[in-house]
């Protein structure tokens, strides 16, 4: 295999999907090429972060409210120990009786609706670890496609960048590392180089200093990507200068 081959596997290795005589071939190579190096511990800790799902705790002013309200419901007298049947409109135990069933249907309603409320969060959270675990994927086969090909470089800050291109898949992946935390309401917004036109690629995670990105949508004629600092949300075209400009590597 020739070195320029070698080069291309960084993906493949940090994910454990080369054969053993590659990855053996490859290690070899890893000793002596520094810039592999760097893209293998940058990729690989990446790959330790693709498993996490999504969770949601019920709010705690919900609970609260219903124990709240569960404490004004009065409770239903002892049975009168008068003649049987006596249970007029008008006697303690008619009201009482009126009581407990409102208190009843009270309880009923507001369990059910937390019952509605916690399957709600669980479909929500479902179709978050779904939507992730799909994203997680198309990122692995980008990082271990067989025509993957990298550039790193320093970013605005000291942070670093790499990003991944394979032509195959038609996507690439941004990896950043020492990323600065943007400004408050701020994100940053990731773009396509189009030929001098940036056309939107996702925003990264504004909390995460060492973030890992599937660009949204394909490469096609993108010569490149750039970072700019936008509102929380994103914006329909950059509103800012560039943090961050890189080319994509060439074969």
């Amino acid at each position: 295999m020739s070195t320029a081959e070698l080069h291309t596997l960084t993906g493949a290795y940090a994910l454990h999907a080369l054969p053993e005589d590659e990855r053996r071939e490859f290690e070899r190579h890893l000793a002596d090429c520094e810039a592999c190096a760097q893209e293998v511990r940058e990729l690989s800790a990446t790959a330790a972060r693709l498993g996490l799902a999504v969770a949601e705790a019920p709010p705690r002013e919900l609970r609260e409210r219903v124990l709240r309200e569960i404490t004004t419901v009065r409770q239903e007298a002892p049975p009168s120990h008068g003649r049987p049947g006596r249970t007029g409109g008008g006697g303690r135990t008619g009201r009482w009786s009126v009581y407990a069933l409102a208190a009843c249907i009270a309880a009923a309603a507001a369990f059910g609706g937390v019952a509605v409320w916690q399957n709600q969060v669980a479909q929500d959270a479902r179709q978050e670890a779904d939507r992730a675990q799909r994203q997680n994927q198309q990122l692995a086969q980008v990082l271990s496609a067989p025509d993957a090909r990298t550039s790193s470089g320093e970013l605005t800050g000291g942070a670093r960048g790499t990003v991944v291109v394979s032509e195959q898949e038609n996507r690439a992946v941004f990896l950043a590392s020492g990323m600065a935390p943007p400004p408050s309401g701020k994100v940053y917004q990731i773009w396509f180089n189009d030929e001098g036109t940036m056309r939107s690629a996702g925003l990264m995670n504004p909390s995460a200093s060492e973030d890992a990105v599937l660009l949204d949508g394909p490469v096609d004629r993108a010569t490149g990507m750039g970072i700019t600092v936008e509102p929380a949300g994103g914006s329909a075209e950059p509103t800012s200068d560039p943090v961050a400009l890189m080319d994509f590597p060439t074969a």
